[in-house]
């Protein structure tokens, strides 16, 4: 019996990340609905084939239909810098409320940040910061998933494909020496890790260096360490956001987002 294509919500869907993620989505046969504010603009933006869910991340009372049914939820948000899209309220309080919304549904979750996201004391400590709380939310849901933490877009050489997978977050300078990487593989990578077994409870950065493309990304997936189950940082990373010194918010999300199998974490 033939197996039904999973249904994937994109979430920042005509972002430069996203419109590509909904593009590949529907390239491999998924079914992709893309989550929008203007369904007008969107269509000029999207393929016919995607479907269409209005919503906003920052108004939860909109999500929950957009979220309802759906196997999987790619997350490719970003803020534009506008007192209504900061990094606290798209970046992070965006994937707060999606895994608000999906009502005791448990579907895979693939989640965009960035490298360098450990990175303390930097010029980019406001963004880095609500990312990695965001990565943070999606560790305690307990839900299945993997964090992708891309370099830098679109700066790699016209021979710069090979896609490498690192963890630690080491690579920390704000700078493209950090690591490279075409928008087309990015969401290439996030689509694989809806279906690829190998990417669960996987956290890595993302860059590409000289040489062709895989022509599989499974042994890549498999070749990296799993998370600790129940940890709110990924495997590797430096432990230099002490949970004790976050906002009262931020830890009051993290426990209203916990499942009992995570319930307890620190």
């Amino acid at each position: 019996m033939a197996t039904a294509p999973p249904t994937v919500l994109v979430v920042g869907a005509t972002g430069s990340i996203g419109r590509l993620v909904v593009a590949e989505s529907i390239a491999r046969g998924h079914t992709t609905r893309a989550l929008v504010r203007d369904a007008a603009k969107a269509r000029r933006q999207l393929p016919a084939e995607a479907q269409l869910a209005v919503a906003d991340v920052t108004r939860p009372e909109t999500l929950p239909p957009a979220v309802a049914d759906v196997d999987a939820i790619v997350l490719t948000l970003g803020a534009d810098g506008t007192a209504h899209s900061s990094p606290e309220n798209v970046d992070y309080a965006g994937v707060r409320n999606i895994l608000a919304a999906r009502s005791g549904q448990t579907p895979r979750i693939v989640l965009m940040t960035a490298i360098g996201v450990t990175a303390r004391g930097s010029a980019y400590d406001h963004l880095l910061d609500w990312k990695r709380r965001s990565e943070r939310l999606v560790r305690a849901s307990g839900l299945p998933y993997t964090i992708v933490r891309p370099g830098w877009f679109d700066m790699n050489a016209p021979d710069e494909h090979r896609l490498v997978f690192l963890q630690g977050d080491t690579r920390r300078s704000g700078t493209p020496s950090d690591g490279v990487i075409a928008r087309e593989q990015v969401a290439q990578v996030l689509v694989q890790a809806v279906t690829v077994p190998e990417a669960l409870g996987r956290t890595f950065e993302l860059v590409a260096e000289q040489g062709p493309a895989p022509g599989d990304m499974g042994p890549l997936f498999a070749a990296l360490d799993q998370d600790a189950p129940g940890a709110l940082d990924a495997v590797r990373d430096e432990a230099n956001m002490p949970l004790a010194q976050e906002p009262h918010g931020v830890r009051a999300d993290l426990d209203a987002v916990r499942t009992p199998a995570t319930s307890g974490s620190t």
